[in-house]
């Protein structure tokens, strides 16, 4: 299994390593033969697909697959599905591992790793997030670009990953059709929010949004030739003055869904 295009082969070395290599196997095995994309679904996000699209054709445990976690944060699913789509074999994964659950890059990664291994040649990921600006919630932000301020890297060495074209123009162009707005995300570890004056320093940063994943998978696949997209839901109004409830987050990422829905399919064109 070999990743896509034109990868240097020194990230393919350093990133796809032997149970990377074996859940590529399984992903195409599920897929019967090589996947065209993976879909990561965020928080809350899970039965975006569900009504819309025709059920999968197949779907395992996430867990099941080498180097893969089970999510455990609220509104993430555990299960990679593989949906016909007119494009070619969809890879669909109805949640995520995090940092914050205090596991390395590795097994943050590892799907993406894996689906790299497996052949992808794009990638759309979505989450959900706490805005910095005057938006509302339910609206889905593009991902233009992004700050990581996580400490982390799926990298160790002196590998040096070009990424001022993480996020692929032409993927976010099509996402600008379907999002309502489009800006810079914040990869921060959590699993605490931010404070007040942390989010007086990121929006004069430059940063719109905040969140706790998306940004190591972005980078991993980038590094392997797989072409970005991502969408970041508004779900949490930093600058409000009362709390965050978890499950706030996840129900103001569901009424997105539709948006979302329509975004990937954009970026699968």
């Amino acid at each position: 299994m070999t990743p896509p295009g034109d990868a240097d082969p020194r990230f393919v070395s350093a990133l796809v390593d032997e149970e990377a290599t074996a859940a590529a196997s399984a992903l195409v095995s599920l897929a019967a033969g090589a996947p065209r994309a993976l879909v990561v679904l965020g928080s809350g996000l899970a039965p975006a697909l569900d009504t819309a699209w025709p059920a999968p054709r197949a779907s395992l445990p996430l867990a099941s697959l080498p180097g893969c976690l089970a999510p455990v944060a609220d509104g993430h699913g555990g299960e990679v599905r593989v949906y016909d789509h007119a494009s070619g074999p969809v890879l669909v994964a109805t949640g995520r591992t995090h940092l914050y659950e205090g596991h390395g890059p590795r097994p943050v990664t590892a799907l993406a790793r894996a689906a790299a291994g497996a052949g992808v040649e794009r990638a759309v990921l979505t989450n959900a997030n706490g805005c910095l600006r005057d938006w509302e919630l339910g609206d889905v932000m593009a991902i233009t670009d992004h700050m990581n301020l996580s400490g982390a890297s799926p990298f160790n060495g002196p590998l040096f990953l070009d990424v001022s074209a993480v996020w692929d123009a032409e993927l976010t162009d099509a996402l600008r059709g379907q999002c309502q707005r489009e800006g810079v995300y914040a990869l921060l570890r959590g699993p605490e929010y931010q404070t007040a004056a942390e989010t007086r320093a990121l929006a004069g940063l430059g940063v719109d949004c905040v969140g706790m994943s998306t940004v190591m998978e972005a980078l991993a696949l980038h590094a392997l030739g797989v072409r970005v997209a991502g969408m970041s839901v508004v779900s949490d109004l930093s600058f409000a003055a009362s709390p965050t409830a978890p499950g706030l987050v996840v129900e103001a990422a569901a009424r997105a869904g539709e948006a979302v829905r329509m975004g990937i399919e954009a970026a699968l064109e």
